[in-house]
């Protein structure tokens, strides 16, 4: 049977962690408030934009496209993973790195790994690709700081390397936000740029008679990398919501786990108390006994 102070020793450790990850829950509760507001602000505009660019597109020269939107052999391919920077989010991160290595297997099967790279957003797919060998760039400190601006880097740094013929496609890999108990794992292509490679474009297109000022080939000239950041941009602030609604999910459960757990280290702690009082009753009655049986 469990010794008492190791048992008291339990309890005391686990009512520790129980206090911490009810606290997490509540921090990442009034963080998620306005991830989600954020995200869902930027939504409606992300759409809209790739629903203008699309008509655009549809009729602009091609050599205005040429620069983003040449489809070319795919040789060369990086992959945006978007993380997190902390655990104790569940599978959340975990879900990203099975997504990549589902692309790799599904899309790239004839590539080999030294054609694959990965921009790393987030400390821990930053740690876990540097560890491979795949990751470019640092972009650990996008979190820290979460604005435009700093997304805006990652995303010139993508575009650039496209443009210069490094890869040949940029894929992102990411979490998309549905609510605080689902996250689900999205794969979008952001290079080359294509009409039917924008979803909310290909449906929402239609005959709309613009008028232009300056030229037609100039606003899509100015709207594609714009069109770009903004897709990344969506991206991390959709991982970002995810990350505080699955460490919300995740610490609720630990905290119930923890309550459980004490349940039944109590039941335990009493019942081993018990048996020490009852052996220790017994003990003297035996004592005295004997004494008066001599």
């Amino acid at each position: 049977m469990a010794n008492l102070k190791e048992v008291r020793a339990r309890i005391t450790s686990v009512s520790s962690t129980q206090q911490i990850t009810k606290a997490m829950k509540m921090v990442s509760a009034a963080k998620l408030r306005r991830a989600q507001d954020n995200i869902l602000r930027m939504r409606p505009y992300a759409q809209r934009l790739n629903a203008m660019l699309g008509n655009l597109m549809a009729s602009a020269d091609e050599d205005v496209l040429a620069e983003f939107g040449t489809v070319r052999e795919v040789r060369r391919v990086l992959i945006v993973a978007v993380t997190s920077d902390r655990g104790l989010a569940g599978a959340f991160n975990s879900n990203v790195f099975k997504g990549v290595n589902a692309l790799i297997r599904e899309r790239y099967a004839n590539l080999s790994a030294a054609s694959i790279s990965v921009m790393a957003i987030g400390k821990k797919a930053h740690e876990y690709y540097t560890k491979r060998g795949q990751a470019v760039g640092n972009y650990t400190h996008v979190f820290a700081q979460l604005s435009f601006d700093t997304v805006r880097v990652a995303a010139e740094a993508a575009m650039d390397a496209y443009r210069a013929g490094q890869y040949d496609e940029v894929v992102m890999v990411y979490n998309e936000f549905r609510n605080v108990a689902t996250q689900i794992i999205r794969t979008e292509q952001l290079l080359p740029l294509l009409p039917a490679a924008t979803p909310e474009a290909a449906v929402q297109t239609t005959n709309v008679d613009y008028i232009f000022e300056p030229s037609k080939d100039e606003i899509v000239r100015t709207l594609i990398p714009q069109s770009l950041k903004i897709q990344l941009y969506k991206a991390v602030l959709e991982s970002n919501a995810s990350e505080h609604g699955a460490r919300m999910t995740a610490m609720d459960k630990a905290t119930d786990n923890a309550g459980e757990l004490l349940k039944s280290l109590k039941l335990t702690y009493n019942r081993t108390r018990q048996a020490a009082i009852t052996t220790e009753i017994l003990e003297i009655v035996g004592g005295a006994e004997a004494l008066a049986a001599g």
